[in-house]
């Protein structure tokens, strides 16, 4: 990972999630109303489903994102997958709210 919380991935940039929540809150405050919301659809012994929600200071939800991660599939999901999956469901609705990657 760079210094400006990019990552090169197949040749590309690619701002981390951690980046694009930090430019997000700088334009939709916490005290303005807006929120990011995670909730768990699934979780099993073999998968976690979470679903990410930004939500509008008029209680709008205004973008969402889904992932899915299964439980021991590489080095992360077997220490942290439920960590894991709700970072890529926030960066899919930050993505659909015009944060992308």
């Amino acid at each position: 990972m760079a210094d400006d919380g990019t990552v090169n991935l197949h040749g590309k940039t690619y701002r981390t999630v951690a980046l694009r929540v930090q430019l997000f809150r700088q334009i939709h405050t916490i005290d303005d109303g807006w929120s990011i919301t995670t909730s768990i659809i699934d979780d099993t012994a073999d998968r976690i489903l979470i679903r990410a929600s930004i939500v509008n200071p008029a209680a709008v939800e205004v973008a969402s994102g889904l992932a899915e991660e299964i439980r021991g599939s590489n080095n992360i999901n077997r220490r942290a997958a439920l960590e894991n999956c709700e970072t890529s469901a926030i960066g899919r609705a930050l993505a659909a709210a015009g944060f992308g990657g």
